[in-house]
């Protein structure tokens, strides 16, 4: 029995309607689907790692500043059961106190000094031994070994280094006919001495950093300085500087937080003097005017100052790293 009448579609006219049905296509309506979030045990799993870690942070650190914060504001003796709130009354006693000025003084310049040639000193060493010379991992370990070692024990070993009677330095100085400075009854020249046993201790960690971030860097970019004729210095300034510029940063940061802590070498070598407060830095006088003096709410003073200092500092420091990232 025929069937229906269809009519005929040609291949061609088959081909141009699949298309235009195609185009024509209403496109999908409403929001879009939502992403599945990562399983709960995932969530768990990252709590029961960072709890611990914040737990620790809250207890030893968070709790213990806010606590110093708050007895800056008191007047107390540290062997005293209770302590008496005097306002901001050590705070205006370390402002007008000329001590004060002279221990910011100390701490500034102790903590350029040591971070400038900290850097200096480093980059150099870490240049010199990447390069291939005879007896380099031996050179490598010897800088880095008094990194590791106590500072008190460094700090009692220089006293004899700096003694100006029968010293090491007093011996060289001697052969070339200048007189030894006195660097237990002059201020300056104390400031001198911890500062250069604090960098020779310290220099193995700005060494070793560098050293790998040497070892890290593009070597195509060397060649390509090579083959367009740049000198040593050009070298060094357009090729190598801008990218030891990240680990530059970060060492600036981590070196200046570590000297403007330090407290056994000065402790070891002079106490704080001579004459009175000759290298007396701000963690210093923490300890004096805590321990020795038995004011811990002024002591408390000095420490939450020094740290609303060092979180300014910390904060320029990373705003700079940042737009320097940026730049690159």
């Amino acid at each position: 029995m025929p069937g229906p009448h269809r009519p005929i579609v040609r291949r061609g006219q088959l081909q141009s309607a699949t298309v235009s049905q195609i185009t024509t296509a209403p496109e999908p309506t409403g929001p879009p689907p939502r992403r599945r979030g990562r399983p709960v045990g995932e969530w768990l799993l990252a709590l029961a790692l960072l709890l611990p870690n914040l737990v620790l942070l809250i207890v030893f650190t968070y709790r213990p500043l806010l606590d110093n914060i708050r007895l800056s504001f008191t007047d107390w003796n540290i062997a005293a059961p209770l302590a008496n709130y005097i306002g901001l009354e050590n705070y205006r006693t370390w402002l007008s106190d000329p001590n004060s000025h002279l221990v910011l003084r100390n701490t500034l310049i102790f903590t350029v000094a040591t971070v400038g040639l900290s850097l200096l000193i480093g980059l150099a060493l870490a240049m010199l031994l990447d390069q291939k010379l005879r007896g380099r991992n031996l050179v490598r370990s010897a800088i880095f070994a008094p990194f590791v070692i106590s500072g008190a024990a460094i700090g009692i070993a220089f006293q004899f280094v700096f003694d100006p009677n029968f010293g090491m330095v007093h011996d060289l100085l001697a052969r070339v006919g200048i007189n030894t400075p006195d660097f237990y009854q002059e201020p300056g020249w104390a400031l001198v001495m911890v500062t250069a046993t604090y960098v020779w201790k310290n220099i193995g960690y700005t060494f070793v950093i560098y050293l790998a971030a040497l070892q890290g860097r593009r070597t195509d970019l060397d060649e390509a300085a090579e083959i367009d004729g740049a000198s040593a210095w050009q070298h060094f300034r357009r090729v190598l500087l801008p990218q030891l510029r990240p680990t530059t940063y970060f060492l600036s940061i981590t070196v200046l937080l570590s000297s403007v802590q330090v407290f056994d070498i000065i402790n070891v070598m002079t106490k704080g003097g001579p004459q009175g407060y000759g290298t007396t830095t701000m963690v210093y006088q923490v300890y004096r005017e805590t321990f020795v003096n038995n004011k811990a709410g002024y002591g408390a003073t000095v420490a939450t100052i020094m740290f609303l200092i060092l979180l300014v500092v910390t904060v320029v420091q990373v705003r700079v790293m940042d737009r320097g990232q940026r730049r690159d």
